[in-house]
């Protein structure tokens, strides 16, 4: 699997901004896979962000009603969409997938990926 994350960068309070990330390399359709996007902050441990898989979608409560997580499958290709951002939002963002299909599940921010990005860093300023 290959994934090319991009869209991180610097940003004021109250701003958006967009990552995406285009991943290839599986074996199925796209869609199969639970796909996720997590954050760490310096000195904080990783947070789980969102994740989507079919009709189970899940999002944390620190970024919920602010950001939006999508996938167009035909590109591979995974969005965050982030508004709305705070200073709390400064982190590096990463994203993660399963590499056999299944769905998030009620564990997704804590269980295990098969594979991880290398991380986009985001900022946000006061």
């Amino acid at each position: 699997v290959h994934v090319v994350e991009s869209g991180g960068g610097l940003v004021q309070t109250g701003g958006s901004l967009t990552l995406s990330c285009a991943a290839s390399g599986f074996t199925m359709d796209f869609d199969n896979y639970a796909v996720g996007w997590f954050r760490q902050a310096p000195g904080k441990e990783r947070e789980a962000v969102q994740c989507i898989s079919g009709s189970d979608d899940r999002t944390a409560a620190s970024v919920k009603g602010r950001f939006t997580i999508s996938r167009d499958n035909a590109k591979n290709t995974v969005y965050l969409q982030m508004n709305n951002q705070t200073v709390d939002d400064t982190a590096a963002y990463c994203y993660a997938t399963d590499l056999i299909p299944q769905l998030c599940g009620s564990t997704w921010s804590v269980r295990p990926f098969d594979y991880w990005g290398q991380g986009t860093e985001v900022t946000v300023s006061s």
